[in-house]
């Protein structure tokens, strides 16, 4: 086998089945667990899991302390 030859069989295994690869496992994440979210916050009331999630991860904003200021009030 002459270099070309190896150098083909190289790029072919190293990117066409790594690129390959990379899709598969990003397909299978968004068929599990991305689509599955996006299906439960769509939900007209959302399962309890995710209402923990956003409590905890999403704060809720706090109401700003009164100014002192005179022009602001």
């Amino acid at each position: 086998m002459d270099f070309f030859s190896s150098a083909l069989i190289g790029v072919f295994l190293g990117f066409v089945f790594g690129v390959g690869c990379a899709l598969a496992v990003m397909y299978s994440i968004f068929m599990g667990g991305y689509r599955a979210a996006i299906k439960d916050a769509l939900l007209p009331t959302p399962p309890q899991r995710l209402l923990a999630a956003r409590a905890k991860y999403l704060p809720t904003p706090t109401a700003a302390p009164p100014s002192d200021h005179p022009a602001r009030n």
